[in-house]
């Protein structure tokens, strides 16, 4: 049929399909996938995470983070340091579990799903794509309990996750374009764009003595919030970087 989205093999979208799955403390491979694992790390898993560990975004960086060339070419991926020992677990794994679990990153949320996006879909805008994963050492799809992509991403948490790296790969986007103006790799652009994106607390003391927010006109609410909250300034982040590096965002200038 024309204009139907195709999968690679063996890949099909859940859809309206439900699934069983389910992860407790008393199942037998409980924390297997904590180990051996090489987890990329959003800029909002970094909020979420530096925030529960009470640090600042440059410690959090240094102590559980690592930077390698990912799939994007122009741009590093960041990735979290994982314990070097034999295990490669979590730092974050304690013998009860996760100690972070309610600010875990996207994927250790999202799993047994796979999301992707087409962005474009007969040019009707973006449409979502759910994937069951099944890992031979998981034993989770054995279990009873049943949900449907929706059910799973009310019970993980997951919206504003989306939410967060739906905007983030706008930005990641941007980066693949090689918009560096020729620079070198790690060039002053990207190590900016590096700090807008990772390193929340090094961008507002910038913002705050370069007075960025007052270069444009933004409700005095927003100010607030852009001041008060992470989340809000990583969202002003990402508008700027779009205006500084491609001339096209919502940010009106004053």
């Amino acid at each position: 049929m024309a204009g139907q989205k195709s999968f690679p093999a063996g890949m099909q979208p859940l859809g309206e399909s439900r699934f069983s799955f389910s992860c407790f403390p008393g199942i037998q491979c409980f924390t297997s996938c904590c180990k051996n694992v090489d987890l990329i790390l959003y800029p909002y898993d970094i909020i979420r995470l530096k925030t529960v560990l009470r640090m600042e975004s440059s410690i959090f960086l240094q102590r559980y983070a690592r930077v390698v060339q990912g799939d994007n070419p122009h741009f590093p991926t960041v990735m979290l340091r994982v314990n070097d020992d034999t295990d490669r677990a979590c730092p974050f794994l304690a013998p009860v579990g996760c100690t972070v679990y309610h600010d875990r990153p996207s994927a250790c949320r999202m799993y047994p799903l796979e999301r992707a996006v087409d962005r474009r879909p007969d040019k009707r805008g973006a449409r979502e794509y759910y994937f069951l994963v099944k890992h031979p050492y998981c034993l989770g799809h054995r279990e009873t309990g049943s949900y449907s992509v929706r059910e799973w991403i009310r019970d993980q948490r997951l919206h504003e996750y989306n939410v967060m790296n739906e905007l983030w790969t706008e930005i990641d986007t941007i980066f693949s374009e090689n918009p560096w103006q020729g620079e070198d790799q790690a060039g002053m652009r990207q190590q900016l764009a590096f700090m807008v994106c990772y390193d929340i607390d090094r961008f507002r003391v910038m913002v705050e003595e370069r007075k960025m927010v007052d270069q444009f006109a933004i409700s005095k609410e927003s100010r607030k919030n852009i001041a008060d909250n992470d989340i809000d300034l990583m969202k002003f982040g990402f508008e700027w970087l779009k205006l500084f590096l491609t001339g096209r965002s919502s940010l009106i200038k004053r």
